[in-house]
């Protein structure tokens, strides 16, 4: 059995009858998850003498409770873009990733430098001013701060949508701590903005519009296979999410002569 697939867990530390098994989660919120039926599950795989595991049956669907544990991360993270819901569970449940908020400000970082370059690419000015270097830093310093913003309000739509729609009778909060990871590691495409602004080409905008795509994609997976709800709510939740990021859009166009581009004020002066 490959050692790559089991990097992200945590081989379990007590012994029974010399059998070592993955740890008992303490609470719901740590307990892993079979991939295929969503059903919780004590335990990923028992590592018995000699470094032979065998990986766990779940209870409910009679088949391997994580399949992925065995799998090079490389396979793992092509089926996590063909954005299969198998390889969410996996990562989202049953692996420790904490790499949420340094993610998330790369993203960001990305994000706000297409917006940068896109505003230098409209004011052509070549002149070596200190001024005029100094008004494009905080350009850049401006973009992430809307991007951020933007952000945070189309999280704010999804989570309020689902706060809304949550069945009275539920026995389980939803989770919103675990969504937010979710949708964090599932916006990992917005770091093929670089590379798509880097290699400029004719189809430059195709491909940003793309990304895009892929990214909503990746986090409807994300908000299906946490919340486990059918594909319509999850829709709906992010469409209510994407309006409230446009409400926030407008609002900004609709301000654009009080937090426009310095730079395109001190060009204005130059003549």
């Amino acid at each position: 059995m490959g050692n790559g697939g089991r990097s992200g867990l945590q081989q379990g530390k007590g012994n029974m009858d010399g059998v070592a098994a993955t740890p008992t989660a303490a609470s719901a919120s740590c307990q892993y998850r079979c991939i295929e039926c969503n059903q919780e599950a004590k335990e990923l795989y028992r590592d018995y003498n000699h470094g032979v595991l065998k990986i766990t049956i779940c209870k409910s669907c009679q088949k391997p409770v994580d399949k992925y544990i065995e799998y090079d991360p490389v396979i793992i993270l092509i089926n996590a873009i063909l954005c299969k819901a198998q390889a969410y569970r996996h990562i989202l449940f049953n692996t420790q990733i904490n790499i949420h908020g340094k993610l998330c400000i790369f993203c960001l970082l990305c994000e706000a430098y297409l917006r940068w370059w896109q505003l230098q690419d409209s004011n052509q000015n070549t002149a070596p001013d200190d001024l005029i270097r100094y008004a494009k830093e905080w350009d850049f310093y401006r973009m992430f701060a809307i991007a951020a913003l933007e952000q945070t309000a189309y999280f704010v739509g999804i989570f309020t949508f689902l706060w809304v729609e949550r069945p009275m009778t539920a026995k389980k909060k939803p989770n919103f701590i675990l969504l937010l990871k979710a949708l964090l590691l599932s916006s990992y495409g917005k770091l093929l903005l670089i590379p798509a602004v880097i290699w400029e080409h004719d189809y430059t905008p195709l491909c940003l519009k793309l990304i895009k795509v892929f990214v909503l994609t990746s986090n409807f997976q994300a908000i299906r296979v946490t919340l486990n709800i059918n594909r319509k709510l999850s829709f709906l939740a992010m469409v209510s999410g994407l309006l409230l990021e446009s409400i926030m859009v407008y609002f900004f166009q609709s301000m654009e002569w009080d937090v426009g581009s310095d730079y395109a004020i001190y060009k204005s002066q130059d003549f």
